[in-house]
């Protein structure tokens, strides 16, 4: 309970300063789908090798598999476009909070592993998708820019729907 309302915490601020942040370029664009494909990358990794649930564990796989081929895709892509990526106070703020929420995870095992990795999941993909539609994707420029931020949108989707599922399942 106490990370989901970390995460809500997190989320809000972000949404409430917003406004107030500088108007994102495609090179930060480039930067924060990065950020959010390696965080998961990152996070995937622990639940590959620390989950006791086999549906956790492969989700994990899933997200390491998945992610890593959407960032290369993504990096190539946008390199051929001349489009670098820029860090920014929100790619940043993103990589914090993957960090945060591996390190919280790390000192967990079994059953509180597989549902505080798997609640995380839903949140994050959630959080993604709500920026990529609030804040990302308005604010890009460049048609490759928009065309990797729809297909990671349409990946976070997939995740999104995948979690919730395992979540679902995973006993109480």
């Amino acid at each position: 309970m106490k990370f989901r309302m970390l995460m809500a915490v997190l989320l809000l601020a972000g949404c409430a300063t917003a406004p107030q942040q500088q108007t994102l370029r495609d090179s930060d664009i480039a930067m924060v789908m990065r950020v959010a494909n390696l965080g998961e990358v990152r996070e995937g990794e622990l639940a590959r090798t620390s989950a006791s649930a086999a549906s956790v564990r492969d989700f994990g796989i899933m997200m390491v598999t998945e992610h890593s081929a959407q960032s290369s895709k993504a990096e190539s892509e946008l390199a051929k476009a001349n489009i670098e990526s820029t860090d920014t106070d929100l790619s940043r703020q993103l990589d914090a909070a993957s960090g945060a929420a591996a390190d919280r995870l790390r000192a967990l095992t079994g059953a509180a592993f597989d549902r505080a990795y798997i609640d995380r999941q839903v949140d994050a993909h959630q959080s993604l998708i709500s920026l990529i539609d609030s804040r990302l994707m308005p604010s890009a420029h460049k048609k490759v820019a928009k065309d990797q931020l729809t297909e990671l949108r349409t990946l976070a989707d997939k995740h999104l729907a995948r979690a919730k599922q395992i979540r679902d399942a995973l006993p109480r």
